[in-house]
């Protein structure tokens, strides 16, 4: 693994910045505010194949590796310092115990790793072959082995079809938001925001955007309540929308767990939400949901990297207020062709989530003309 570029940090920040800035040009967007990421250690999560090397020794060696993106060509990765620390330091105590017992370590392919700022972390072991009883022994000894050297973590075991957890597949993370402890639960093979220190740095602009709201907030793709959760203090009440079982059973103890009374969630993708509010679908999920006790002025979208669709994007202009956080600029301005005949753009923001790559998180604040 190459040593990162630190020293290039900002200028390869400023570059994104002034790519964000032109983009958002032709929509007459203010001057961006930029949050910087940590310039190492920054990523919450990583995943890597294995690689099982009998060149050396009979035994064998076992190694984290990735693949060269133009070449294609395996690299061998003892390091990662785009990760935490607490992932660095798993990745270089697992792999040795993985070698002692032959049930861990043979047809292991891959191995990911969910850490939090609580320094708790989460090991998934991916096998090309079924877990047996022997394997779940095993794997518990291995845990302990591991809370004995200071880890508090969670072992899951994953095969065709098949996934063990020898605990629970999740971990609790604890988010510092303006002097304010956020507890947010994030499940195994979930999404969750990459890099903890820029979300914290969202939430908090997110929290300024719409300080002084009126009414309530309609959030649609909202995950585990990451935003919901955090902009509840701004709003009367709070509904939210997400399709994800898993997801919407985070979102639901993060609300209990943050004591906020306040935010609903409904368990409805956004584009049948849409269809749920123009009439065109009736849902057997909104029953009990009172729509008209709501007053939504205020609507917050984060959606994957496609970008709303039509539909949605006509929905989203009848607020007066919209906040739309973006991981793909290029599809936000699509949007903002449309949302921009209505809404003026009152402020703009660059979220380097992603340092050392093209990838830009971007958020944008519009009024009503």
């Amino acid at each position: 693994m190459q040593p990162l570029p630190i020293e290039k940090y900002d200028e390869l920040l400023a570059k994104k910045c002034q790519k964000l800035t032109a983009l958002l040009a032709p929509f007459k967007a203010p001057a961006l505010t930029v949050f910087a990421s940590p310039p190492q250690h920054f990523r919450m999560r990583a995943e890597f194949r294995l690689w099982h090397d009998y060149s050396s020794n009979r035994d064998g060696d076992l190694y984290h590796i990735m693949f060269d993106k133009t070449t294609k060509r395996r690299y061998r990765v003892d390091r990662f310092p785009i990760a935490t620390q607490l992932i660095n330091r798993m990745m270089a105590t697992i792999l040795p115990l993985l070698k002692e017992r032959e049930v861990l370590g043979k047809k292991l392919f891959q191995i990911d790793y969910l850490s939090t700022l609580s320094d708790q972390i989460i090991v998934s072991l991916l096998y090309h072959k079924m877990l047996t009883e022997e394997w779940q022994t095993a794997a518990r000894t291995l845990k302990v082995r591991l809370e004995n050297q200071g880890f508090s973590v969670q072992i899951i075991g994953r095969a065709a079809k098949q996934k063990i957890c020898l605990d629970q597949d999740f971990a609790d993370e604890v988010l510092p938001v303006n002097g304010k402890n956020y507890v947010y639960r994030q499940v195994e093979n979930s999404f969750t925001q990459p890099n903890a220190a820029v979300n914290c740095k969202m939430l908090e602009w997110a929290i300024d955007c719409t300080r002084g709201s009126q009414g309530d907030l309609l959030e649609l793709y909202c995950g585990n309540g990451n935003f919901s959760i955090a902009l509840a203090q701004n709003f009367r009440k709070v509904l939210a929308t997400e399709i994800a079982k898993p997801s919407v059973a985070a979102a639901q103890f993060n609300i209990a767990a943050n004591r906020v009374e306040n935010v609903q969630i409904i368990r409805m993708s956004a584009e049948e939400f849409t269809q749920a509010m123009n009439g065109v679908r009736t849902f057997n999920r909104l029953k009990g949901v009172d729509l008209q006790a709501y007053e939504c002025n205020t609507i917050l979208v984060d959606p994957p990297r496609a970008g709303l669709d039509p539909d949605t994007v006509k929905l989203v202009r009848n607020y007066d207020r919209i906040l739309y956080i973006s991981c793909n600029p290029q599809t936000l301005c699509e949007n903002l062709q449309t949302l921009s005949q209505t809404h003026r753009i009152e402020r703009a923001a660059l979220f380097d989530q992603f340092p050392y790559t093209d990838h830009m998180e971007a958020g944008v604040w519009l009024i009503r003309k």
